[in-house]
């Protein structure tokens, strides 16, 4: 499956799960309890029902979902599943005065689990059914006549008045959701939640069982979205406030009921792409300098430091967590926004968007993850960034989080002065000429920003580097005559084969001048 097929159709490839890591396959309960019913003609909705709901499901044996397409709806493949296109005539709210249109999904291909999606209007439900007149299948390899009965529906996708022709936000597949700021490129995706994202095990994907799409008011500018989510480990409410822009901000509500002990439950995930970057090198010959849809994990820390992780493609399966109190935001972000770095007119990697989470309470102690996992092709996603909180989850227990998610170009929280990392770069050690004996490697790091374009020239800047082993050596920094950059290079000397840590800021006086680089190098893989 091609990514960038996926992304001309506007389809999330990423709803198939993460390249290495093998997911965990779920049994069946004997005899399992039905899903709670919905809400019927004249029962009034709100967010609370949603929370009952998943908090009765959850007292309740897991149910798989089941899937009985008919024939020529099981047997399509790629190209005989994006021959069916939704008629935008059908749109729900296509003949009002609101701001949003939503469009659905067909079923069919990997998207074989049909969801319940209803309308809530006045406070109460109608159910959305699948109907054929919905779609155009005149590419088809069956007819239009063919009866499919009421096979369902696989997800939906959103539609803005800016601009009804693009989709701004579409759910499909899992938990997983995508969204678009100015540049209306889909890139990275979100999750509702992770459950043991790399770990040897395998990896539990809970999915969205329900969704009640409540009708915009005329003039309203945001769109209400209730999802129930449903698990082997797991069951929860989900509120999504929803309004699109140049930015597009979503404000989720989740309210999580856990049926068994999880080890590792994923908070806020987020799923990209990184092949390479400048800081590594293709391992087969490629035109394009990078290709990423992210370049690194941004952290603004409960105690105010700004951190950058930029991004690899490991050889082997990496994990790394950052320790954390009461975090005010992290996410993954393409920084780098220069065609040029990439040359790539087909997919722009240059206008994905970034996704940010600020949390809206307080999450307490705990990590930030980062799951890196190695592949050899840009069609796969390989990245996975989430915060996992210190306290154990055991059943019983209502977990809530609340938390931003803002899609966009730009840079999601102002740094006020702070200096970030433009670019990171990797090479050999010593200059050419007179390469020391020894194990010795490069590091070039570019601070850009905050307040060093008004520093002067020989302002008593000092590069604070540190290596969780080895030597590192000769660390010096200058501003940049041909760019608006302040260069950091120094050399480090290890021995051995595991993973270094590094990490370097620049500091005038007292005062941090920039955000932290942190940097993991394996040198037994490089």
């Amino acid at each position: 499956m091609d990514r960038r097929q996926f992304f001309a159709c506007g389809f999330l490839l990423s709803s198939l799960g993460l390249v290495g890591a093998s997911s965990r396959r779920v049994s069946g309960q004997e005899n399992p309890s039905p899903e709670p019913e919905a809400p019927g003609p004249g029962t009034p909705f709100d967010f609370d029902q949603v929370k009952k709901r998943a908090r009765d499901l959850s007292n309740r044996p897991f149910q798989p979902r089941q899937s009985d397409l008919p024939e020529p709806i099981s047997n399509l493949g790629y190209e005989g599943y994006t021959s069916i296109r939704y008629r935008p005539e059908q749109a729900l709210w296509y003949d009002s005065d609101r701001a949003f249109r939503t469009q659905f999904f067909h079923l069919g291909h990997y998207y074989s689990h049909p969801v319940k999606i209803y309308e809530v209007a006045e406070g109460e439900v109608r159910p959305i059914r699948f109907s054929p007149e919905m779609f155009n299948y005149e590419d088809a390899s069956f007819g239009s006549d063919t009866d499919l009965g009421d096979i369902g529906l696989a997800g939906f996708r959103l539609h803005y008045f800016l601009n009804f022709a693009p989709d701004m936000v579409s759910f499909l597949g899992a938990s997983y959701f995508r969204a678009v700021g100015e540049n209306l490129q889909y890139g990275l995706s979100a999750r509702g939640l992770a459950i043991d994202t790399g770990l040897s095990k395998g990896e539990e994907f809970p999915f969205f069982r329900a969704f009640w799409l409540e009708r915009p008011e005329p003039g309203q500018d945001h769109i209400n979205v209730y999802a129930l989510l449903d698990s082997e480990s797991i069951t929860g409410a989900y509120r999504f406030e929803i309004r699109p822009g140049s930015t597009t901000i979503m404000n989720v509500e989740s309210t999580l009921y856990p049926r068994q002990s999880i080890e590792l439950l994923g908070v806020a995930p987020a799923t990209s792409m990184y092949l390479y970057g400048e800081n590594d090198a293709p391992d087969t010959p490629d035109f394009r300098p990078e290709v990423h849809d992210s370049d690194g994990l941004a952290m603004w820390r409960g105690n105010w430091e700004w951190v950058w992780r930029p991004l690899v493609n490991p050889k082997e399966l990496a994990l790394n967590s950052f320790t954390d109190t009461s975090p005010r935001g992290f996410g993954l972000l393409q920084r780098d926004r220069e065609f040029r770095h990439y040359q790539d007119a087909g997919v722009y990697y240059n206008r994905r968007p970034n996704l940010w989470v600020e949390p809206l309470n307080d999450w307490g102690e705990g990590h930030v993850h980062l799951v890196e996992i190695p592949i050899k092709e840009e069609i796969h996603d390989n990245i996975v960034s989430f915060w996992n909180p210190k306290e154990p989850v055991k059943p019983g227990k209502e977990l809530e989080f609340s938390y931003r998610l803002l899609w966009g170009p730009e840079a999601p929280v102002p740094r006020m002065g702070v200096a970030h990392v433009g670019a990171t770069r990797l090479g050999q050690g010593g200059t050419p000429g007179d390469r020391p004996d020894g194990k010795v490697h490069k590091f070039v790091i570019d601070f850009r920003g905050g307040d060093l374009p008004i520093l002067a020239k020989d302002a008593p800047v000092e590069p604070v580097v540190s290596a969780t082993r080895g030597k590192v050596l000769h660390p010096a920094v200058w501003p940049m005559e041909e760019t608006d950059a302040w260069r950091v290079k120094f050399d480090l000397e290890w021995e051995g084969e595991e993973p270094i840590d590094l990490r370097c800021f620049l500091r005038l006086g007292e005062e941090a001048l920039s955000e932290t680089w942190l940097y993991q190098w394996n040198p037994g893989q490089s």
